[in-house]
């Protein structure tokens, strides 16, 4: 059986429990730095995807969807997104 087959059992829930096969095969070719793309705290939606602009005098401004804040931490490439084992995953926050 493929993988997507064995997540029907979790009907509705299976979308946001694993990425289908298509899904993980655009994001391994999705364009990813490692060096400027990070993970900004917000007060609610506690983390929000943001890209370094800058780093002056240890200083970083980060662009982030919802505005800036003053804790970053690094991100993880999108081909990590739903991944099953977390061991593989470069970094933990």
């Amino acid at each position: 059986t493929s993988p997507d087959a064995e997540m029907a059992a979790f009907g509705e829930a299976a979308p946001y429990l694993r990425k289908s096969e298509k899904e993980r095969i655009e994001a391994q070719n999705r364009p990813f730095d490692a060096k400027s793309s990070v993970f900004v705290v917000h007060p609610k939606e506690s983390f929000v995807k943001g890209t370094i602009q800058s780093r002056e005098s240890g200083k970083v401004t980060v662009q982030t969807e919802g505005g800036e804040e003053d804790q970053i931490f690094s991100m993880n490439p999108p081909k990590y997104d739903k991944i099953e084992d977390m061991a593989m995953m470069t970094h933990l926050h």
